[in-house]
């Protein structure tokens, strides 16, 4: 891996919009978009700002506090805004908003936002180092020190999960 590669990186460098018509295979039978299509679109937003941070292979290691606001109607836009949101040795968290958009009326509502966290990985598949964040304003400030409260919080129930002895 080159020096290069591991240069710290600006926010928006990974910044990501992508725009998705909700079409009736993404819906339940009241013509309401479905969670899981919801979480795909995100899951997939995310690894496209990873990839951008890191210019390497990544993995989704979790997802963090996903909340669904808004139902999302069949006909509607949804906007899907990524970024990364802090920087650690081997991952990185990406935050995640969903806005959907009335295609007739332009009425926009914040519709789901998630935290994930994602993994650069070798060809192998084992971890490997990304590159840094650079925070430079108060408001990247803040995004990457929630970041790593969620961060503690998820190392210390892992830790808990990991320390429970049960079987399936």
């Amino acid at each position: 891996m080159t020096t290069s590669h591991l240069q710290p990186r600006q926010p928006e460098e990974s910044a990501t919009e992508t725009v998705h018509v909700v079409l009736p295979n993404d819906a339940n039978p009241l013509g309401f978009m479905l969670g899981g299509s919801v979480m795909h679109l995100i899951d997939l937003a995310g690894a496209i700002a990873s990839h951008r941070h890191t210019r390497s292979r990544v993995v989704t290691a979790s997802v963090d506090s996903v909340e669904f606001l808004h139902p999302v109607k069949v006909g509607d836009l949804l906007i899907l805004r990524s970024r990364v949101t802090c920087a650690f040795h081997t991952s990185l968290e990406v935050e995640v908003e969903v806005v959907s958009e009335e295609s007739l009326t332009g009425i926009r509502r914040l519709t789901s936002r998630a935290f994930l966290t994602f993994v650069g990985v070798d060809e192998k598949g084992c971890p490997t180092p990304i590159p840094p964040l650079l925070i430079e304003s108060v408001a990247d400030t803040h995004r990457a020190e929630m970041a790593r409260a969620r961060r503690a919080q998820r190392l210390e129930a892992r830790g808990r999960l990991a320390s429970d002895n049960f079987s399936l």
